[in-house]
């Protein structure tokens, strides 16, 4: 498979990063039975969407500094889905899609999503693979497999997800749709503290690695 690679300019999203809620079949099941609670009253009928904002893009090399009392994230592994000119998906990457933990997943609470850095970059980009729903992500940290993340366990496979987020929305070119993160069974995510180091790996794509520190710059 061949990477486009940067070796001097590490990659970073030249448009939008959208987020996705709740597009994996575990962690729909967990919250089935409070999707007919106030104030929705119903489950979601389109992808849930969330913007990582350009303050969140961490290049890689980077570390994710804590900051504001924060002593501990939730790790969000997620393919992101970078598109052409021409609608259609041209490229992939790995993400690291930080979050402060939280217990809201029907309102992206911007506030504990899109701190400075909480978005984990690769070196480079990957062409786009159209067997991509059968990819299979491992989460590590300090060297041990916290997480495997299986694509085929997706709700909204790929191309399902792009079609139903093109029905109410354009996305552009250098746009990146992320397809989700899973949960791990009783419903959170693996969490780092300072000190850990966090990979995310997928067969044929670039790794994404970072030291989790508190203080100073990134």
């Amino acid at each position: 498979m061949q990477i486009i690679r940067t070796p001097q300019h590490p990659w970073q999203p030249q448009g939008t990063v959208y987020g996705t809620l709740l597009n994996f079949q575990r962690e729909w099941d967990l919250w089935a039975p409070r999707m007919h609670d106030e104030p929705h009253k119903a489950p979601p009928k389109k992808p849930v969407l969330y913007v990582k904002s350009a303050n969140t893009f961490n290049a890689a090399g980077h570390d994710l500094v804590l900051q504001d009392g924060v002593s501990e994230v939730d790790v969000g592994a997620s393919l992101g889905l970078v598109m052409g000119h021409d609608g259609q998906i041209q490229a992939g990457a790995l993400l690291l899609d930080w979050s402060v933990p939280h217990t809201s997943y029907f309102r992206p609470p911007i506030k504990f999503r899109c701190r400075d850095g909480y978005l984990g970059l690769p070196q480079a980009l990957t062409p786009f693979q159209s067997d991509w729903d059968q990819l299979n992500i491992e989460v590590l940290c300090n060297g041990l497999v916290v997480q495997r993340v299986a694509l085929s366990t997706l709700k909204r496979s790929i191309p399902q997800l792009l079609a139903d987020v093109s029905d109410f929305m354009t996305l552009q070119a250098g746009d990146v749709l992320m397809v989700g993160t899973d949960c791990l069974e009783g419903g959170l995510r693996p969490r780092a503290r300072a000190g850990d180091t966090v990979e995310i790996r997928a067969a044929g794509l670039e790794p994404v690695v970072q030291n989790v520190t508190t203080g100073g710059a990134a």
